[in-house]
């Protein structure tokens, strides 16, 4: 007798037609040191039942079935837990019992198939099968726990960027009213003295200081820029063109801009995704590609929007993908996930090329912007007027 087996309760329900393999059947069990519980039904309704409510309200440790009887069958048994979606072990118990009906038995779900004439491995292969069908239950609820633990930080991913970005409109904000405001301010009041003074010294160093006001107000125009882009109300197409100027006046670096539309109207959330992508990979380009040409491409095609920013730069080593602290890639890609998408990122000598995809609803469809924003000048599309 196995030392494991003693005093170990089963509740067992039996589909068999026969009392007397029944008996014989529990015998085995009770043999190998097993307290057996068990239930034997041998009608399709009564095993549903049995099934429903278990044994005293706890469910069932193994399943055993005869194979064939009347008007039934432990294929039909089966068919019926695995639609009931209790996880329970099963195991075919037959006089006879084909080889190609075994293996479909084993493809359905069955933890075994066992002869009657040979029932001397019941007990080894019901508590087998148990420990199996436990071991699936522990991975199932682990898989669970990990799944939810997954959408709780896919969840805190996109709250903690939807609060960046509402910090940084907030910013933003706060640079256009006070910073701005308070440099136009004086701006006006050094052109004042300029003007209304007869000092050539003073008038040259108002001069002075009028072009350290306007840098000034330069540097703050594209701080808030940054911060908060306002010129994607004028579509992402436009921000991207803009975006793609702008970076190659600033940085030298001969960059082409290419879309399949003029003009895209998206699901609200994509646009800031996709112009975050871009100004991320850009500013990646400036400080690491050491590259002479950039080519940004956005496609929309087969309901998926894709933007492609590539360099011909020194390309980056599989060192530099897996640093702990590579946050700027994996930034991008819980920002891409937050609308469905996710980032593909490939580099080579010759180069990197950074794409961003995201499957669109209907909704995503080609036409108008949607946009109610006023048309602004290219030099100046943050809402600064005539600072």
């Amino acid at each position: 007798m196995n030392p494991s087996t003693m005093r170990r309760e089963l509740r067992v329900l039996h589909i068999e037609d026969s009392e007397l393999d029944h008996e014989l059947t529990i015998t085995q069990l009770a043999r190998a040191g097993l307290s057996i519980n068990a239930v034997r039904v041998e009608t399709a309704a009564a095993f549903e039942s049995a099934l429903r409510n278990g044994l005293d309200g706890r469910p069932w440790d193994i399943i055993l079935s005869d194979y064939n009887l009347p008007g039934f069958s432990g294929l039909m048994a089966l068919d019926m837990l695995r639609a009931s979606g209790r996880v329970i072990p099963f195991i075919i118990v037959s006089g006879e019992i084909g080889e190609d009906v075994a293996v479909e038995a084993m493809r359905n779900g069955a933890s075994d198939y066992l002869l009657k004439n040979n029932l001397t491995r019941l007990a080894p292969a019901a508590l087998h099968a148990i420990e199996a069908q436990e071991a699936l239950r522990a991975k199932q609820a682990a898989d669970l726990a990990l799944k939810q633990s997954q959408e709780r930080l896919r969840e805190l991913a996109q709250h903690l960027q939807t609060s960046v970005e509402a910090e940084r409109a907030a910013i933003a904000r706060e640079v256009h009213d006070d910073v701005g405001g308070s440099l136009t301010a004086l701006k006006f009041d050094i052109a004042w003295i300029a003007r209304h003074t007869q000092d050539e010294a003073v008038r040259q160093r108002a001069h002075s200081a009028l072009e350290t006001v306007s840098h000034a107000l330069d540097a703050s125009k594209r701080i808030m820029h940054n911060l908060r882009p306002a010129i994607l109300e004028q579509g992402l197409v436009a921000a991207l063109q803009w975006m793609t100027g702008a970076f190659e006046k600033r940085n030298g670096i001969a960059t082409t801009f290419h879309s399949s539309h003029e003009q895209l109207q998206l699901p609200a959330g994509v646009p800031l995704v996709a112009y975050r992508t871009a100004q991320e990979a850009l500013t990646n380009v400036t400080k690491h590609a050491n590259a002479t040409q950039v080519k940004v491409d956005l496609t929309l095609a087969g309901g998926v929007l894709s933007l492609e920013v590539s360099d011909n730069g020194r390309g980056l080593n599989p060192e530099d993908l897996a640093k702990a602290r590579s946050f700027g890639i994996r930034g991008l890609h819980e920002r891409a996930s937050t609308v469905g998408g996710w980032v593909d990122l490939s580099s080579s000598p010759s180069g990197t090329t950074l794409i961003l995809l995201v499957p669109l609803t209907e909704s995503g469809a080609t036409g108008d912007d949607g946009n109610d924003a006023d048309e602004r000048s290219g030099d100046d599309p943050t809402f600064w007027g005539d600072l």
